[in-house]
């Protein structure tokens, strides 16, 4: 994000992140109240200790009060035996409550995710993600564990010294703390200004993870063209504004607490000057003026971690800002009432147009009708609608014109859970995880599945065929996305997954194009099989299919041109026969075990 977008970036009113935080806290209140007073506990033991020093010289030293110099070391070592405890209690009740906050916004941000539209991710990149999801909740443990932790203790603290100090010279006090109200006005600076580059700082982060995201996924590319050194100057340049950011915060942090600091020391200095004057004046005795200056000497601490925590604070603020500006983007519309078990198959569309960007149309009133059972191919070029098609129709993007019906029933009018389970997608770019072969496939039906459907499924799309050959069979480990795997074995378990899926629309987004040939043998009759008695569509797919399809439907920049059977487009002699024939031209020249796709010859025409 760049600087003048930050200094753009709306923050959130500090009271209603605290509020909407309170809602996660709250469930954790008794151990909090645990916290609580035994941090009270901490503390008062720290401002007790401070004020023994006014008996212990006073009766001990000066007095030569030998029973209370015999008792005092047993005194202090019960006490701060207790202030051990209690700081145990503190910590670890403050940690239960705060790390528990961190899992339960962890998993409603992951589950808030599973429910974002298309268009965010599209807008969003992975590494911001999980800068958020990772970095910028645990932030949030900061704000609510250490900041809790050492504000509550400090404020004790701070409150006992007070009372030890009023209890000695309530003059000197009231001089020794007329500097509060400067130092409040520096640390109210201080922190305004950390709390917006912790903002940029989680930016900049996202954006180091999402070039580390790209070039650990794309190393293969990095390296046939030598961009080595052209990604670690990206990767430098993004670690360098990183870099600059955390030391923006480091200076305004240090120079916040070093001037909190100085002006502390010189108001106790003063006060120091005046005590010795009521000493001579027998004002104050040596054990009253040893524990007052004990205690100004012991507040710096806790006032200085307060400047301090007030810096975690914000960019705890920060982070949790982070996180709700994700968990308020709105989820997918899913108003439909209608649920639906098993959908006949009958797609059409009525004057349907789509944008993603308000300024540029992808789609302009298409119209076409499949009836259930039928093959449709969708064939242009890049760019001329075809995926934005088969993603409306599940409803990954919902913002069309028009009307889009499945059975006769709009699509907004099913529930959403229910319309998606109606279709089986095989892609150009498959996605699967780092899991087993067997748990692949498995995917594709969740709930009650046996291991003979998986096994059949597998077998359906000649996935066996290679299998046997692996170190534990179905069970065997495929790696990130199946990068242990080549591009036609990846497609195979796609298209088992989609077998085992058993859904009545089944979409083909351009699904044979990583296959060499020998694969494409096997995956033909597999999706020769699939198709049957299904609604199919097909995205750029092999003349063989193209030529075999019910209806072509051919788009050109967004616009439905020409559709009818093979056979129909060739005698209309139109947009669709010219790129036929130019393909069929190209094909006399081409070695005929070369395969060649129906959308490479579009790109070219």
């Amino acid at each position: 994000m760049s600087e003048k977008k930050l200094e753009n970036r709306k923050i959130f009113n500090a009271a209603f992140i605290y509020k909407r935080l309170f809602v996660y806290v709250k469930r954790y209140w008794r151990a909090l109240v645990v916290a609580i007073i035994a941090s009270m506990l901490y503390s008062s033991v720290d401002a007790w200790f401070i004020y023994f020093l006014k008996p212990l010289l006073n009766e001990g030293l000066v007095a030569k009060n030998h029973h209370f110099l015999l008792m005092a070391p047993f005194i202090v070592m019960g006490v701060f035996l207790l202030r051990g405890i209690a700081n145990f209690f503190s910590n670890y009740c403050i940690a239960k409550a705060s790390r528990s906050v961190i899992m339960l916004l962890r998993q409603d941000l992951f589950s808030h995710l599973q429910k974002l539209p298309a268009r965010f991710y599209d807008h969003t990149t992975t590494g911001k993600m999980l800068s958020i999801l990772l970095y910028g909740v645990d932030q949030v443990a900061n704000a609510s564990a250490d900041v809790l932790t050492t504000a509550i203790q400090s404020v004790f603290l701070i409150m006992g010294l007070i009372i030890v100090m009023f209890s000695i010279s309530w003059k000197l006090t009231l001089m020794y703390f007329i500097i509060i109200p400067v130092v409040a006005i520096i640390m109210r600076i201080v922190s305004l200004r950390i709390r917006r580059l912790s903002l940029s700082i989680q930016d900049s982060i996202g954006d180091l993870s999402h070039h580390t995201e790209e070039n650990i996924e794309g190393y293969k590319v990095v390296r046939a063209f030598e961009g080595q050194q052209f990604e670690a100057e990206k990767f430098n340049k993004a670690a360098r504004i990183n870099y600059q950011r955390e030391m923006k915060v480091v200076v305004s942090r240090s120079i916040g607490v070093s001037a909190v600091q100085l002006i502390t020391v010189s108001a106790m200095s003063f006060t120091l000057y005046i005590a010795t004057l009521d000493i001579a004046e027998s004002l104050l005795t040596p054990g009253g003026f040893v524990s007052m200056i004990g205690a100004m000497l012991m507040i710096l601490k806790p006032m200085k971690d307060l400047a301090f925590v007030q810096n975690k604070l914000y960019r705890g603020l920060a982070g949790a800002q982070s996180v709700f500006e994700i968990l308020d983007e709105k989820c997918e519309v899913d108003e439909g009432k209608i649920p639906l078990i098993r959908a006949q198959g009958e797609i059409s569309f009525n004057n349907v147009s789509f944008n993603y960007d308000v300024d540029k149309k992808i789609l302009h009133h298409i119209n076409f009708n499949i009836l259930p059972g039928k093959v449709v191919a969708l064939v242009g070029r890049s760019g001329s609608g075809k995926s934005t098609i088969v993603s409306i129709l599940p409803r990954f993007y919902d913002q069309y014109e028009g009307e889009i019906k499945l059975d006769g029933i709009s699509l907004r009018d099913y529930r959403l859970k229910d319309l998606r389970r109606q279709f089986a997608i095989v892609s150009q770019n498959v996605t699967l995880f780092h899991d087993t072969v067997y748990n692949n496939i498995a995917y594709g039906r969740f709930g009650e599945v046996t291991e003979a459907e998986v096994i059949a499924a597998a077998k359906a799309a000649y996935v066996m065929e290679f299998v046997d050959a692996l170190p534990q069979g179905l069970q065997t480990l495929i790696g990130e996305n199946g990068v242990l795997l080549s591009g036609g074995q990846r497609q195979r378990i796609a298209i088992a997954r989609a077998i085992l899926r058993n859904a009545p629309i089944l979409i083909l987004d351009e699904a044979t194009s990583a296959l060499d040939t020998e694969s494409e043998r096997f995956i033909q009759s597999a999706l020769d099989t699939l198709m049957k008695n299904r609604t199919t569509l097909v995205i750029a797919h092999r003349l063989s299919t193209v030529e075999h399809a019910d209806n072509i439907i051919v788009l050109e920049d967004g616009r439905l041109i020409e559709q009818g059977t093979h056979a129909d487009l060739l005698r209309q002699e139109g947009h669709y026969a010219k790129l036929y024939r130019m393909q069929f031209k190209d094909l006399e020249t081409i070695s005929p075990v070369e395969p060649l796709a129906f959308e490479a010859v579009l790109t070219h025409a």
